[in-house]
């Protein structure tokens, strides 16, 4: 017996899948799916090496060999510790931040190409949980994807909305060349289509034929849809021995009394 396919699916770090691998599993239950976590620039490099057969980036991601499709935009937030001063209000503005020193490391996801604050002045910071520690010791803030943000949650930070700050796309990318149906069926999933407007392995089967192309005879004994309306189970006209509903309602009234009044007298 063949084993099944194993779709594996690479993710990097804030993305989650839940949502969409619930639909896969009701889906294709015959077809694992392998979760592949990988760094933001190592996950192009993994598809291109078939480390993956999907990956769940964040945008843009380049090369002639890629198809992408947008999913999602992710609000940025600032994390700062939590007797900061912007931790007393729900969203800030990116000018709020304009005292502050800003740590932004190497692996930056956001690209915010002109932020507020000042630069920090230390050696690069390698990672953003690197940078994390330096908004622990008070040292710095910094302003990332949400979701990175709430990965990287701890105690003595919070995170707050920066309305006017640049978002975070999320998308779907494949090899172009590689594509198949399971690549359409996640396709389908992660764009919200039904099960019956899927185009991939999870499509339904098509309704078998129910002739050659020929619509069903009309009940009665052969004859069109508007002489059966006319007759009952007999064949015979509904109004009586073979004559319309009409003729005998003709016939009944000619039996009414004259409704003329008798001309007076001269």
């Amino acid at each position: 017996m063949t084993a099944p396919a194993v779709f594996r699916l690479a993710l990097v770090p804030g993305v989650n899948p839940d949502r969409w691998l619930r639909v896969w599993q009701q889906r294709l239950p015959d077809v694992p799916v392998e979760l592949v976590h990988t760094s933001p620039d190592q996950a192009v490099e993994l598809l291109r090496s078939g480390g993956a057969d999907v990956a769940l980036v964040r945008l843009p991601a380049v090369g002639d060999d890629l198809s992408t499709i947008s999913l999602y935009t992710e609000a940025t937030v600032v994390v700062v510790p939590k007797d900061h001063v912007v931790s007393v209000v729900e969203e800030i503005d990116a000018a709020d931040l304009d005292d502050e020193t800003l740590v932004v490391p190497l692996d930056d996801q956001l690209h915010w190409t002109d932020p507020p604050g000042t630069p920090f002045g230390g050696d690069p910071v390698p990672t953003t949980a690197d940078a994390i520690d330096l908004v622990a010791a008070g040292v710095a803030v910094i302003v990332l994807p949400q979701s990175l943000g709430r990965l990287h949650q701890r105690r003595g930070l919070t995170a707050r909305v920066v309305r006017d700050a640049p978002g975070s796309a999320v998308g779907l990318a494949w090899i172009t060349d590689r594509y198949d149906d399971l690549t359409e069926e996640i396709i389908g999933i992660v764009r919200g289509r039904t099960a019956t407007s899927s185009r991939g392995r999870g499509a339904p089967p098509p309704p078998e034929p129910t002739g050659r192309g020929r619509k069903p005879a009309p009940s009665g004994k052969g004859g069109s849809a508007k002489g059966a309306a006319g007759k009952g189970a007999s064949g015979k006209s509904a109004s009586g021995k073979g004559g319309s509903a009409r003729s005998s309602s003709a016939r009944s009234s000619s039996k009414k009394p004259n409704p003329r009044k008798p001309r007076p007298g001269r």
